[in-house]
């Protein structure tokens, strides 16, 4: 027991006296100090006391797409640390290919009494897709934020990034390195967020370059999946019509845009520079270490979570889109135009 205080004590950084008050449920320890007492019982892998365990407020379930985009696990962190801090207890339902659809988890929440719902990248984002189905869930009394994507057929706070000032910033430091060939791959154009994606594109080439936009949607944009695979499939396309450069819309196409250089004996970036978009966890050791338009994923994940909940409260914030600004973290996938005809060579 001593031993297990002590190491209680130096995790928490505070006496072995206050760990035991904590434990013991004493008065006289600062809530800030208490609750680090819990958290290093947490960490070290020790059982709370059953006194000490908090009582939850109540379900709150989160569906995301897959999981293999590592962008989405870190979202779901976010929200369910910010949950689990305001005395909820986070469901994390996840959509997978042939597996439960969007309304099958969220007919499965609303069965087992959740307080509220946050969908992120779900169906909402899909302009293709019934969004009657948000509002008879509106209809079932069950409060709802929707994460990336929007619709004014939905009242509904969203919680977005500025898929247009991505695009900025991505084309600005491009064009800034000398590039004039520069090439967009993303995901099905049906999608909010693409289209967004597309616009801010199209804007910027015609503000830094002076390209039509009618040049630049039908000459550097392409179309593919939000794989590695869609990614190298995009970059193989753009790198073919001359691109220099070629802006992701996630960070996996982009590590499929450099795959696909590389297949054509092409360096990054040496030869073609290659942007991310989102800074998922690890993408800052790729080889080599990306350039990408980070999400706000922490400030999103947070302002997801206080909107439902003061959905969920009874004081709703205003039904509209509450946009977030990405931010450009230069690494080491891009560098100045390539000189040579290297490029030239690989096409030919």
């Amino acid at each position: 027991m001593t031993t297990r205080l002590a190491d209680i004590a130096a995790q928490a950084g505070v006496s072995e006296a206050t760990v035991s008050r904590v434990l013991n449920g004493k008065p006289g320890v600062a809530a800030t100090t208490r609750q680090s007492v819990l958290a290093a019982l947490d960490v070290l892998g020790y059982e709370r006391p059953v006194r000490l365990r908090q009582r939850s407020e109540g379900l709150v379930g989160l569906i995301t797409p897959e999981l293999e985009n590592p962008i989405f696990p870190a979202l779901a962190q976010v929200i369910g640390q910010a949950l689990t801090r305001q005395g909820y207890t986070p469901v994390l339902a996840t959509q997978t290919p042939g597996g439960s659809t969007e309304d099958e988890l969220t007919e499965m929440l609303v069965d087992r009494g959740v307080a509220g719902i946050i969908f992120v990248s779900g169906l909402h984002a899909d302009t293709s897709a019934d969004m009657q189905r948000y509002e008879q869930l509106r209809g079932q009394g069950v409060p709802f934020v929707l994460v990336d994507g929007f619709s004014p057929k939905v009242q509904a706070p969203f919680i977005s990034p500025d898929d247009r000032a991505a695009m900025t910033l991505a084309v600005t430091h491009l064009a800034s390195l000398g590039h004039t060939r520069i090439g967009l791959a993303l995901g099905p154009k049906r999608f909010v967020p693409v289209q967004r994606k597309i616009e801010g594109f199209v804007r910027a080439m015609q503000d830094q370059l002076g390209l039509s936009a009618e040049a630049v949607e039908s000459e550097l944009v392409q179309h593919s999946l939000y794989t590695l695979e869609g990614g190298q499939a995009a970059a193989n396309a753009l790198i073919g019509r001359g691109c220099t450069a070629v802006v992701c819309a996630s960070d996996m196409m982009a590590l499929g845009a450099i795959r696909a250089a590389r297949q054509l004996g092409l360096e990054v970036p040496r030869d073609v520079s290659v942007v991310g978009f989102d800074d998922s966890p690890l993408i800052a050791f790729t080889d080599p270490p990306l350039t990408t338009v980070r999400k706000p994923v922490p400030a999103m994940g947070q302002a997801a979570v206080r909107t439902l909940l003061e959905e969920i409260g009874g004081t709703p914030a205003p039904h509209s889109e509450f946009v977030f600004m990405p931010e450009l973290v230069v690494r080491g996938s891009t560098a100045s135009a390539p000189v040579s005809s290297r490029t030239e060579r690989a096409r030919s």
